[in-house]
């Protein structure tokens, strides 16, 4: 399929928080004052550019990431998603993503970002459990998310939230008794991650220190199985290894991304997928607004990717998917054949133990290969012989 046939998408990052959660190793930065009529001008000239590079297309999603983009003022909000409909056609069913947090302050604006046009709100509850959102630097207690949530799923169409589970010391026990609580919110979509130790936050140097020892791999193992067994008989199944969605409730942004289909990236440190380009932001923010103001645009990086590095990322980024990928297409990608992108005997060996099948072109990660996933990449994907034959 042509890429400029598949709706594209538009990620939007707002950099800035109110403090560092310590688990947290995203491109997010706090500050005491943020000009907010310089950053609505920056982000808007960013798009511009982005528009210039991918004119004619239909917009099937946009996401305000971060950071927090719930602090954005929903005025800016609302000018991003004009200027995207000016520059691009929507699609009727669009899907318009704010990542918020939940507190009372923020949820105080959620009227307006809905009224900006956003239609999707992802909520970063992380906890249940008033300990551990203090242990995850969280600045809100369980009362109030859940007051945030309520005031969410009356101002949005459609709502999701964020939880972290394989915290030190959660028992099963602890993790099952959350998740259904959860699940009793009645939301369309969760995103349910394990908590890793990411290199240069706090909880790096906690580990390092001692302070921080979080589940092993055995009872992380236990942990995972049990998310997709209760997502799954709640009608919630696991259609990316850590999201979870009602039948027709999946991110449609995200899919972009699993799927490998073209996304625009504006904003600090936002990255992008065009027409066979790789593409980057200057992540620091006032690095990002001196570029805008010097180039029109606050990239960093816009570079060809070779067809090998095309086929290998979407291969990564596929098989996290519940559906699997169409090998017929990654090899038209990577300018080879199904056999030089996949160890077909190792497939073979996979099938046998049930971790792995393919259905003619389709290669599908099993619900059992999921939690072997990162094993399973470099056995079944050939990407040093990939990335040696461009």
């Amino acid at each position: 399929m042509n890429p400029a046939e598949t709706p594209l998408a538009l990620y939007v990052h707002w950099p800035f928080c109110v403090s560092k959660c310590p688990y947290c190793d995203f491109n997010s930065h706090v500050r005491d004052g943020v000009d907010q009529q310089a950053w609505r001008a920056a982000l808007l000239t960013d798009l511009a550019h982005e528009a210039a590079a991918l004119p004619g297309r239909t917009l099937g999603s946009i996401f305000f990431g971060g950071g927090t983009p719930s602090l954005m003022p929903p005025a800016t909000t609302a000018a991003i998603i004009d200027a995207a409909a000016k520059a691009w056609t929507f699609a009727d069913d669009i899907e318009i993503t704010l990542e918020a947090n939940p507190s009372s302050v923020e949820a105080a604006r959620f009227a307006d970002i809905a009224a900006a046009g956003v239609n999707r709100v992802s909520l970063g509850l992380q906890a249940l459990d008033n300990t551990a959102l203090k242990f995850l630097g969280r600045a809100h207690d369980v009362a109030e998310g859940l007051a945030a949530l309520d005031t969410a799923q009356a101002a949005f169409e459609r709502v999701s939230f964020d939880l972290i589970y394989a915290r030190p010391d959660q028992t099963l026990l602890d993790w099952e008794a959350e998740l259904s609580r959860a699940l009793s919110f009645g939301t369309e979509h969760l995103s349910l991650y394990q908590l890793t130790i990411e290199p240069g936050t706090r909880f790096a140097t906690e580990a390092a220190a001692g302070r921080i020892v979080i589940p092993d791999g055995d009872r992380g193992a236990d942990l995972f199985e049990a998310t997709r067994a209760i997502t799954a008989a709640a009608g919630l199944p696991a259609y990316e290894i850590s999201n979870h969605a009602r039948l027709g409730s999946e991110s449609r942004h995200n899919l972009v991304y699993w799927r490998y289909q073209d996304y625009a990236g504006i904003g600090p440190g936002a990255h992008g997928r065009r027409g066979g380009l790789a593409t980057a932001r200057r992540k620091k923010p006032e690095n990002f607004l001196a570029a805008v103001a010097r180039n029109q645009h606050g990239m960093e990086l816009e570079e060809p990717l070779t067809p090998a590095a095309r086929a290998t990322e979407a291969l990564l980024m596929g098989l996290r998917l519940r559906e699997g990928v169409d090998l017929a297409r990654i090899a038209r990608l990577g300018e080879t054949t199904i056999p030089e992108l996949i160890d077909l005997p190792a497939l073979e060996k996979l099938a046998a133990q049930g971790l792995a099948r393919r259905a003619g072109d389709r290669l599908i990660v099993t619900e059992a290969g999921m939690l072997l996933l990162d094993a399973i990449l470099p056995i079944v994907v050939k990407i040093n012989e990939v990335a040696k034959a461009s």
